[in-house]
């Protein structure tokens, strides 16, 4: 596998590490993958009672589908009423058949999986399923893609677990031709500045709860991806990088003339690129290490969500290839920050789209060489594809290449003259073990923070504190046993405007856990994934009230110093309350088998 010779030095490197490490165990995926497309088109080997089962619902499609010749298109969705990013999807099969008709092909609904919205669990018992549906997720996905009909699939997901469960399935189909269908963000609401000072006026008691819930329906207001730059556009980000978007499809809102096109242009595509036609091209061989090197480049580029440095791990297993922590953290010293985006801004997806997004981003990246062009996409060979955007021209779908310039460089500027030379996140380790912090939204002054730890082992006691008035000094704040073997690793985010008001209040924290913090997680240092966690000894475990714990996001360091501290015994506590209640009691079997979050923290690979 050649790298291309213009890449950075440091991409370069860090690429061919995860070749080398993944060597055997992508070997053995991809042959896996050469021998199921050996046996050519799936329909061809079901019997005709199975294909009768297959076809019985299809009304006028019945016939195409028999005869076994055009392509039928498999479609997984995530569509439900409870996502307002995925209510689009509703009717979205409707547009796929009628585009699969007028091509001579077929579509079916393969089937759906299921998609949580973590903004309505936040703070709530449902949360500790969160991590957990994305293994579930890619389960779901791999019982519908197991009827074995489809020449080529439709994903269509947005959110944070979903995106990484779906891609973990499409790598385990990886001989099927593969695109994934985005839905866009909704339209701009109050500006997440506002919204951010409600909340913590709301945490200070200076507002009534219905005032903050009027803030909060005037941020979230319709159909669409929530207009901050969390974990669900930061997937759309790494999608459009990684080449399974069509170009430019990422941020195009829901309900606009352009977005059915491209949904229409994304079905026509996935029939191009099936084992029929000239343009063969399997999901397995578009998600190689050159692609989530992109991916992880976009990721840092953006100040993106550390959520995704717990999805990638994973995703990149499904298709045999191995990432550590290290490789984010050498890529984000080398990789510029060129996007402001909430919380890392004040500007919402909707801005950063305006200013030029991701076709101005990638061409500034590929131009200084921190990008592979040389790869497969769902669009075609090379991801220079992806500096065009779409237009439509008297309702015809177009893809041209944009004047390269950001409307607005307090949004968007170039890999010249970035908003930091350096991405957005930093490995932690020492004696406390190894954890990750996204350092793009933190203040310089605030990335060193050296002071006494104050132990808690739930979110909420750290309001209640906070409530009391126990914080008075500069305060290592811990929340363990958090961590996916312990209670699914919920996300933390709900602690952000309490600890933002300390921080406001002159006070140096930092946050330290084995759990996840969200997409949106902000200005407060938090050094978060710790592992080992809690539950399984890890030294987080060892850790009491007073101790001086140094985060320096630096350095790099995550250290104890205490004399004596590697010889303590770790402390367990009784976590039965968190097995049962809320369907908990179903996901036994995900927590006792969950892997270390610098592996993915799944259960499934």
């Amino acid at each position: 596998m050649s790298l291309n010779s213009q890449l950075a030095p440091r991409i370069a490197e860090v690429t061919a590490r995860i070749i080398a490490r993944s060597k055997p165990t992508r070997e053995a995926y991809l042959a896996r993958m050469n021998e199921a497309a050996d046996q050519g088109p799936a329909r061809a080997h079901l019997s005709c009672g199975n294909q009768a089962h297959a076809y019985a619902a299809m009304g006028e499609d019945k016939l195409v589908l028999a005869d076994g010749h055009a392509p039928n298109i498999g479609i997984v969705t995530a569509y439900n009423d409870m996502l307002s990013a995925h209510k689009p999807y509703e009717h979205y099969p409707e547009i796929v058949r009628d585009v699969a008709r007028a091509q001579g092909a077929t579509a079916q609904v393969a089937g759906g999986v299921p998609a949580m919205c973590d903004g309505v669990t936040q703070g709530q018992t449902g949360m500790e399923l969160s991590l957990f549906s994305r293994d579930t997720i890619a389960l779901s996905a791999s019982i519908a893609m197991s009827h074995n009909c489809f020449d080529a699939a439709l994903y269509m997901g947005i959110c944070d677990k979903i995106v990484p469960g779906l891609i973990m399935a499409a790598a385990a189909y990886g001989h099927v031709p593969t695109v994934f269908v985005p839905a866009g963000p909704m339209t701009s609401g109050i500006t997440n500045d506002e919204k951010a000072k409600v909340r913590q006026k709301f945490a200070t008691g200076e507002i009534t709860r219905r005032e903050l819930m009027d803030s909060e329906m005037k941020a979230y207001h319709g159909q669409g991806t929530c207009t901050f730059y969390g974990t669900a556009n930061s997937n759309q980000m790494l999608m459009e990088v990684m080449g399974l978007h069509l170009p430019g499809a990422s941020f195009v809102n829901p309900g606009t003339d352009l977005r059915d096109a491209l949904t229409r242009e994304a079905a026509k595509r996935a029939l191009q690129i099936t084992a029929q036609g000239n343009d063969y091209t399997p999901v397995g061989e578009i998600l190689d290490e050159k692609a989530f090197v992109n991916g992880i480049v976009g990721l840092m580029a953006t100040g993106g969500s550390t959520n995704l440095v717990l999805h990638l791990p994973a995703m990149a297993r499904a298709a045999g290839i191995i990432l550590d922590l290290e490789d984010f953290s050498e890529i984000s010293d080398v990789v510029p920050l060129l996007a402001k985006v909430y919380p890392n801004g004040l500007a919402d997806v909707n801005h950063f789209h305006a200013a030029g997004g991701l076709s101005y981003l990638i061409g500034e990246l590929l131009d200084a060489g921190l990008l592979h062009e040389d790869v497969k996409t769902v669009a075609g060979a090379g991801l220079s594809l992806y500096t065009s955007e779409p237009k439509l021209r008297d309702g015809v779908l177009t893809f041209e290449q944009p004047e390269r310039e950001s409307v607005n460089d307090k949004i968007l500027r170039p890999a010249s003259d970035p908003f930091q030379k350096s991405g957005g996140l930093k490995e932690l380790k020492g004696n406390l073990g190894r954890g990750v912090m996204k350092v793009s939204a933190v203040k310089p002054e605030h990335h060193v923070v050296e002071a006494k730890a104050r132990i808690f082992h739930d979110q909420h006691d750290v309001k209640t504190a906070f409530q009391n008035g126990e914080f008075t000094e500069d305060t290592v704040v811990v929340v363990r046993f958090q961590g996916p073997r312990a209670n699914g690793m919920p996300e933390l985010h709900s602690m952000t405007p309490t600890l933002a008001v300390l921080q406001d209040r002159g006070l140096k924290v930092a946050l330290v856990t084995d759990g996840r913090m969200s997409g949106a997680s902000g200005k407060v240092p938090a050094c978060i994934h710790v592992s080992p966690e809690a539950v399984t000894g890890g030294p987080i475990a060892k850790l009491r009230d007073g101790d001086m714990v140094r985060v320096n996001a630096v350095t790099g360091e995550l250290d104890v110093l205490e004399e004596g501290f590697d010889a303590r015994e770790p402390v367990m506590i009784d976590l039965s309350a968190n097995r049962f209640g809320m369907g908990r009691e179903l996901f036994e079997t995900f927590r006792q088998n969950a892997g270390p979050a610098t592996e993915g923290a799944c259960s499934l690979i």
